[in-house]
């Protein structure tokens, strides 16, 4: 027997594939290949839905400027019925908001839970007060009997009040208020949902932002809603004018 034979050679060592793998991130989804392909996929997603969005928006604004372009009168005078330094006021709880969602969003990517949760609540906290201001404007309405329908009155178009700027309509074009308060419920009405839907959001995402999972590097979920609340601030910012501000005095 030769020398060589009797050598023992050590065992050669195991290869196991997984050494070469590199470990994915909690909230990656398995059929994502990075967790940066996974947060473009939802942002793209988002931005479509958003899309989707501006041709719903798009066709009440466009029925609008018919109507308004062919009952002008019509309009202004209804216009001016509605509670303008409301509708300011307003407009400035969403603008407020839509700072608190990006500081929100902010808060999540540097990891800071505490700023976090606070500019949640304050997003909803302001939500609040846009719905309560619109339903004390929808109230005076429905006080006004301005509501389209039968209790539907134009007392106010035709015999404007005492110290009015408005000039008297006839009883036909006063009856064509009735079409712009149909699109002015239509559009707050619409756009009132967005919010409640929003809002409702904000409350599971506070749910869960409780637990740490969005300063985690997690942020994708917050900072898509943050972009549909945008969204909802902007069509607001042309509700403001296209309703409130038409020739007003």
């Amino acid at each position: 027997m030769s020398i060589a034979s009797t050598i023992t050679h050590p065992p050669e060592p195991e290869i196991h594939p997984s050494h070469d793998v590199h470990e994915h991130p909690f909230y990656q989804k398995h059929h994502f290949e990075t967790a940066e392909q996974q947060r473009e996929a939802a942002s793209f997603g988002m931005w479509l839905f958003l899309l989707t969005e501006i041709m719903f928006f798009g066709g009440l604004f466009f029925a609008y400027l018919l109507y308004r372009n062919w009952y002008y009168e019509a309009f202004v005078s209804a216009s001016n019925s509605l509670n303008m330094p409301l509708g300011l006021l307003n407009t400035i709880v969403l603008i407020s908001s839509s700072f608190t969602m990006a500081m929100a969003v902010h808060s999540s990517e540097i990891r800071d839970l505490k700023k976090l949760k606070l500019f949640l609540w304050l997003t909803i906290l302001l939500g609040f007060v846009f719905l309560g201001i619109k339903t004390v404007e929808y109230h005076d309405k429905f006080v006004e009997h301005h509501v389209p329908g039968a209790s539907f009155d134009i007392k106010d178009f035709v015999n404007p009040p005492k110290g009015s700027l408005d000039k008297p309509l006839t009883v036909d074009m006063a009856n064509k208020t009735q079409i712009y308060f149909s699109l002015y419920f239509a559009m707050t009405g619409v756009h009132a949902l967005h919010m409640i839907i929003g809002i409702a959001i904000l409350f599971v995402l506070v749910w869960k932002a409780r637990t740490g999972l969005y300063t985690s590097g997690y942020v994708q979920p917050i900072e898509n809603f943050g972009l549909y609340w945008h969204f909802v601030d902007i069509v607001w910012i042309f509700l403001f004018p296209f309703l409130y501000l038409i020739n007003r005095h």
